[in-house]
């Protein structure tokens, strides 16, 4: 039971290209906070208790998917996942996530369903227990809270 109990804390969050730009990068749209924000807040989260968070951000789409599958081997037992742009392209990256088989909560700090017709739509949503869209960076907070609750 205590590996199983283990296994259950270990959160992996994966941000997407171009989040390492947020607080610069159009905030009107995407807000002042900066990824380093968003980071520092989920641990705060998760301090005294027993879950542990591993962040990755990468602009590469091999390097995101070579991180959802060493999620295979690493104990990692959920993923909260703004895939960003590769939400509605990558083919490779909804192939990997479905491959680790395990539970995902797919992000988004705008409402892609109110934008460009082109960003409407997800390879990934279908295969997520939840979707969180157009809350800003408090959407990976719920997710998290979704997370460690689950």
């Amino acid at each position: 039971m205590d590996s199983e109990k283990a296994k259950a804390d270990n959160i992996l969050i994966i941000h997407g290209p171009n989040l390492n730009l947020l607080g610069v990068r159009e905030p009107e749209l995407y807000g002042a906070t900066t990824l380093e924000d968003i980071n520092r807040n989920l641990s705060k989260l998760t301090e005294n208790t027993a879950f542990r968070l591993d962040f990755f951000q990468s602009n590469a789409e091999s390097a995101l998917i070579e991180r959802i599958q060493q999620t295979m081997k690493d104990g990692t037992n959920f993923i909260i996942i703004n895939p960003a742009a590769y939400t509605h392209t990558s083919i490779a990256m909804r192939d990997a996530i479905a491959a680790v088989k395990l539970p995902f909560i797919e992000v988004h700090l705008s409402n892609i369903y109110s934008r460009e017709s082109f960003r409407q739509r997800s390879y990934f949503s279908d295969l997520a227990i939840g979707v969180i869209s157009g809350l800003g960076a408090k959407g990976y907070e719920l997710a998290l809270k979704y997370a460690m609750t689950s």
